[in-house]
């Protein structure tokens, strides 16, 4: 009797374990959002061909899209979401503490969402003998710059982070989830910015025109996939794009805080060429001080700036929030697509909207529903004011 006694209660206590780890990640959907109602979904892949000087003839350059369709489409044009370095669309289809994500977030007000893993990451197949070495994902890197740049301080901001949902240490179940989400990417930076355009365009010339939403890493492909189909991209929402332009920063604490990375990138704002007007790779010079003393200071086109005309009748947003790495440099990219000519930009600085603590992984913390809805509200202005031009 004692042993059955024992075995019911240890069967008990396991059952109460798996009740409270379920209950840790269930779906936290506000009763009033209520159910989400899809009218369609489904998955495809774009771009790639198959490579018959591999051996078995594997298919390469190709880029999976997931995509979902609401009961009632209310806007205009769908949302292509690309996520980042080391990442899959798992960024935007959930967070690690259980939440809806953002592609949830847009398809409940009406719009059409395709998220895609990018060439070589997640269910687009790596293959190493085409694509080369890969970056694996770094453990210390996924602290510092994403769960708890709070700890490493290596840029004036880092301080200010308070949204990460949990510890962001070992041992948290949230880290965990996130961590486990990682992936290596492929190692040649440049290399990724060209499968992905191509990869990019051939979705968009099989969908029609879209807004694209891009994070982190993939804002160096945004880019050229808007240079490429510019009458089929409708606006940008580049989310701490990839920067700053001409070179990448390396963070070192206090006090001097920033230093210059090497290589150059030829094109400016990456490494793949750019439509200029007049035709041809920028030169670039150094701004002689900072907008702020917690800046980076820019670099920008040399006198008289080359135009980037593909771009330059595309409405862009350039987010960043107020604890990434990004907030000492975003305003680089900024000026450059300025000075290059691009008149649609607008700025969302988070903590101008009162959104604040939020890191570089914005769209997996505790607040991302709210940057959302920001998003969606200069969306909203914007092609309501595209609609006006057009009567």
């Amino acid at each position: 009797m004692f042993r059955k006694r024992h075995v019911m209660h240890a069967i008990a206590a396991a059952i109460a374990v798996i009740a409270a780890d379920a209950a840790a990640f269930a779906p936290c959907v506000r009763a009033a959002d209520g159910p989400l109602v899809i009218a369609r979904q489904g998955y495809f892949f774009v771009g790639g061909k198959i490579d018959t000087s591999i051996e078995g003839s594997p298919v390469v350059g190709q880029m999976y899209v997931e995509f979902q369709v609401p009961q009632t489409v209310e806007q205009s044009y769908p949302l292509v979401m690309i996520h980042g370095g080391g990442q899959t669309g798992t960024n935007f289809t959930g967070t690690p503490d259980g939440r809806e994500g953002w592609a949830q977030y847009f398809l409940r007000h009406g719009y059409t969402v395709y998220v895609v893993d990018q060439v070589a990451r997640g269910r687009a197949a790596n293959w190493a003998q085409v694509y080369g070495a890969m970056t694996p994902p770094r453990f210390a890197f996924t602290e510092q710059r994403f769960a708890r740049p709070e700890d490493a301080k290596l840029w004036p901001q880092a301080h200010l982070h308070t949204q990460w949902p949990g510890t962001g240490k070992p041992g948290d179940p949230v880290f965990e989830q996130f961590y486990a989400s990682q992936v290596p990417s492929i190692a040649d930076f440049a290399k990724q910015q060209e499968l992905n355009r191509d990869a990019g365009a051939a979705l968009l010339d099989r969908i029609g025109p879209a807004i694209v939403l891009t994070h982190s890493q993939s804002g160096a492909f945004g880019w050229p996939i808007a240079d490429a189909r510019p009458h089929l991209v409708k606006a940008i929402v580049a989310v701490e794009p990839s920067g700053p332009p001409v070179h990448d920063v390396v963070f070192k604490g206090a006090p001097d805080w920033f230093a210059d990375a090497a290589p150059t990138k030829r094109w400016g704002l990456g490494e793949v060429p750019l439509t200029y007007d007049p035709p041809g790779a920028p030169e670039f010079v150094r701004e002689e001080k900072s907008d702020a003393p917690d800046l980076v200071r820019c670099w920008v086109q040399k006198s008289p700036a080359r135009q980037l005309v593909n771009l330059q009748s595309i409405p862009v947003l350039v987010v960043t929030s107020e604890a990434s790495y990004h907030a000492s440099y975003d305003h680089c990219t900024v000026k450059y697509l300025r000075q290059a000519g691009v008149s649609g930009m607008a700025v969302m600085s988070l903590p101008a909207h009162n959104i604040h603590g939020n890191g570089h992984m914005m769209m997996l913390e505790k607040n991302s529903d709210e940057i959302a809805a920001a998003m969606m509200g200069w969306l909203n202005e914007t092609f309501a004011a595209e609609a006006k031009k057009t009567r």
